[in-house]
């Protein structure tokens, strides 16, 4: 618990720095607009998102069991739709992040693929549905509380990819932080 309470620390810091010039998470500050030249430009957020992938990384031996890595899809997936819907695009550069993660690479890229996908695929068909169906995968992880809070870092790195954390991602990040019993201050949501 002490490694987790040392992330918790150096996330609220983080945190308290992006609210200095971005506000909280999923906010923009007046005058910063949408631009991606305003993304890059903050640096806090991105500080925050690259903290949680190293601090991923150092847990790597321990994250290698089936309910993690099927929670961390059907979190993945549920960022990439928390705006209602996935283009190809977005889909193909989801699946990239997803393949480049440092922890993720403990399984199959062809498991992680399929498991992503069918979860992309069932909320695109019916996103109440999927969404509740994410969310029984999600929760098999909160047996364990450092897979627990693993899946919700996962969320955030993809999340976060970009340099800012959309509204509705945060919005599902927190869900996922309730059916965990994870506490969504930890990451500043």
């Amino acid at each position: 618990m002490a490694m987790w309470d040392r992330i918790k620390d150096q996330a609220k810091g983080l945190q308290q720095q992006a609210q200095g010039t971005r506000g909280p998470v999923g906010q923009r500050q007046p005058g910063t607009g949408g631009s991606g030249a305003s993304r890059g430009s903050g640096g806090s957020k991105e500080k925050l998102v690259g903290l949680l992938k190293s601090q991923l990384g150092s847990l790597k031996t321990e994250l290698k069991s089936g309910a993690y890595r099927d929670a961390s899809m059907a979190m993945c997936a549920l960022v990439a739709a928390a705006d209602g819907s996935v283009d190809p695009a977005e889909r193909h550069h989801v699946e990239n992040l997803i393949l480049q993660n440092d922890v993720l690479q403990n399984f199959p890229p062809e498991q992680l693929r399929q498991r992503f996908n069918k979860h992309v695929d069932q909320l695109m068909f019916n996103f109440q549905q999927g969404k509740a169906d994410a969310m029984q995968e999600i929760v098999k992880a909160a047996k364990k509380p450092v897979e627990a809070k693993a899946v919700v870092q996962t969320g955030f790195v993809i999340a976060g990819a970009d340099g800012y954390i959309a509204p509705a991602e945060a919005q599902v990040l927190r869900e996922a932080c309730t059916a965990l019993g994870v506490s969504p201050q930890e990451f500043g949501l």
